[in-house]
């Protein structure tokens, strides 16, 4: 290809997730499952009708799509996020993109007022571009009173915390300390949370019990479904950058203060791209030899057949100069965020994919570990997340949780995802342009 021809463009992909958990066929009935399964689906569609407009930016595309989950009670980010213990919301988003900014990766925390923190993180990283920071200065993180004093000097929708409040929340929050959870209660305390004086004097807010927090995880039940993982999603344009947004209320009564995985780099969210030597034995490799190593795992592991898809063996379109080509990884965290900062989980899986490779110096094998696979270790079964747990796993919640992502390799964009807990919600379009859900490991729809 000469220098003055332009790449041929990649295929889009997308996929999101609504939080991992806990999650049972018990305590997700059908009828819950159905309206998960619409929610996802239409946000999906959503996005991806404008993803595949022409031009359209995986940015964008991406906190379209965080910002529609944030709006959906459903979900624990914005309207419908879980409280600390102090009856409080204290959101947290992030974005990342593989190429094309200044900060690639930003991440906003206890956050208030901004009614989309994801839209909060996305200008952040726009304005991240000016000399200036645009108000940000150069920090790639911010939390608190500068966070919605930013939000309204940039002219974000801002709400007051009543707007966050839902009675399911709100009743988890308070059955998981103890509390009466009675709907004058809940009346009253939405009340007082815009600053408006309570009828009567309330012991139980006014001290918080921040005792039954420490030493304790009240997010995780072994009965009820608790939810505590985040929202996101992950997305391919055309252009070959990806971009991934995820946003979260956090753990179920949290302290107030605590940083999550989801605004930390590297440890719920991550994005990066990196040139490869492509060698004509490695090409060889590329196309004919992957098709048949990948079919040989999936035929002893069939349960990966979900999650891997195997290369083809048409010639790529992917631009080539002097033997290098472009590999991309981006991928979004759910689950135990404190599991996912211990390991800089996300970080660690891409470390993994790019530097995986037995010898960096042999064509035979530059550039061609997969993502799949480093997710799989990291959050798939006995993974790293879950022995990270040790003799707590399946008593606290500890270590649970799952990733999906994206890998572009060769000019193709491939969906991944794995977990190790109950169940994972999400969605995606697949490579024939189907759309996908799915929340526990034995189904696909």
């Amino acid at each position: 290809m000469s220098s003055m021809e332009k790449p041929a463009p990649v295929k889009p992909r997308i996929i999101i997730h609504g939080g991992a958990g806990n999650i049972t066929h018990q305590n997700l009935p059908r009828q819950a499952y159905q309206t998960y399964r619409d929610a996802l689906l239409r946000i999906l569609h959503e996005a991806h009708q404008s993803l595949v407009k022409p031009g359209a930016i995986a940015l964008d595309v991406a906190t379209q799509a965080v910002t529609l989950l944030e709006n959906n009670p459903l979900f624990n980010s914005g309207h419908g996020a879980v409280y600390t213990c102090a009856e409080t919301h204290e959101l947290e988003a992030s974005v990342m993109v593989s190429k094309g900014y200044r900060k690639r990766g930003v991440g906003v925390m206890r956050v208030t007022r901004a009614k989309n923190p994801i839209l909060l993180a996305r200008e952040m990283l726009l304005r991240g571009e000016a000399d200036d920071g645009g108000g940000a200065g150069s920090h790639c993180q911010l939390e608190g009173h500068t966070c919605d004093r930013l939000a309204e000097e940039w002219g974000l929708e801002t709400v007051e915390p009543s707007y966050f409040w839902t009675r399911r929340r709100w009743e988890e929050h308070r059955r998981g300390l103890g509390m009466s959870y009675d709907g004058v209660t809940y009346a009253e305390h939405k009340r007082a949370a815009d600053g408006e004086q309570l009828s009567c004097l309330d012991e139980d807010l006014i001290g918080w019990r921040v005792e039954a927090c420490v030493g304790n995880d009240p997010s995780w039940d072994g009965k009820e479904y608790l939810p505590q993982g985040t929202v996101g999603c992950v997305v391919l344009d055309s252009s070959g950058a990806i971009c991934v947004a995820t946003s979260t209320g956090g753990l179920t009564n949290k302290l107030p203060g605590r940083i999550g995985d989801t605004p930390t780099l590297g440890a719920g969210f991550w994005a990066e791209e990196w040139q490869v030597q492509i060698g004509t034995a490695a090409l060889l490799l590329d196309r004919f030899t992957i098709p048949v190593l990948a079919a040989l795992v999936i035929d002893c592991l069939p349960g990966l057949a979900n999650y891997v898809q195997i290369p083809s063996r048409s010639t790529d379109n992917h631009e080539r100069h002097h033997g290098q080509s472009v590999h991309a990884v981006a991928m979004s965290g759910t689950g135990n965020g404190d599991s996912f900062l211990r390991l800089n989980a996300v970080r660690t899986a891409a470390a993994m994919a790019r530097f995986s490779q037995s010898n960096p110096h042999d064509p035979h094998t530059v550039g061609i570990a997969p993502l799949q696979g480093a997710v799989t270790a990291m959050a798939g079964p006995h993974g790293a997340l879950q022995l990270s747990a040790e003799d707590r796993w399946l008593k606290s919640g500890e270590g649970e949780g799952g990733i999906i992502g994206i890998d572009l390799y060769d000019g193709r964009g491939t969906i991944v995802a794995d977990f190790n807990c109950g169940g994972m919600f999400r969605a995606w379009i697949d490579g024939r342009g189907k759309a996908r859900m799915a929340v526990f490991r034995e189904e696909i729809h």
